[in-house]
């Protein structure tokens, strides 16, 4: 039997056969509902229908809180505020964060992930974004050997801020 291994897809065209799905069978959508969507797929097309079928039976309407509240996972924008934070070596604040996101009851897999996904397209100089994503990817190791508690992330973001204390990035 042959494994058969596809490439992922570009946002554009998830993007254009999302808006063909939703005109075809008339959904009520919002841009960046569609834009939530593409970024919880994470260019897998089946992944992009399923999340849009859920969350049109859910809510009847594709906008990025039903579809975050259907995938179930946490908001990019609380995420990247963590990391908004981090960059100004606000330990306290980005710490603070964390927390509340991690209060709202989501697993530490998915707020790893996201933060993961958030920081690879954030901009920042890159050498400290190689930094980021090598310290999140480890903390995202141990999360996956079942070390999975708030301590874990808020290490991560105390050692996040660190790297920002270290190269002189602070504004």
């Amino acid at each position: 039997a042959a494994i058969l291994r596809y490439s992922r897809l570009a946002d554009e065209q998830i993007l254009n056969r999302l808006r063909y799905v939703c005109e075809q069978e008339e959904v009520s959508y919002t841009d960046d509902g569609l834009q939530a969507i593409i970024f919880t797929a994470e260019g897998d097309m089946r992944n992009a229908l399923n999340n849009l079928q859920a969350t049109v039976s859910g809510f009847e309407h594709v906008s990025t809180t039903n579809v975050f509240k259907v995938c179930d996972q946490p908001h990019p924008k609380k995420v990247r505020s963590i990391i908004d934070r981090c960059l100004k070596g606000n330990t306290p604040e980005a710490v603070k964060a964390v927390t509340e996101l991690w209060n709202t009851g989501y697993s530490c897999s998915d707020i790893i992930g996201t933060l993961f996904k958030v920081a690879k397209s954030y901009e920042m100089p890159e050498a400290l974004k190689l930094e980021y994503l090598r310290e999140i990817g480890f903390a995202h190791m141990k999360i996956a050997d079942g070390v999975g508690t708030l301590l874990q992330l808020l290490g991560l973001a105390a050692r996040l801020c660190q790297k920002v204390e270290v190269a002189g990035v602070m504004e």
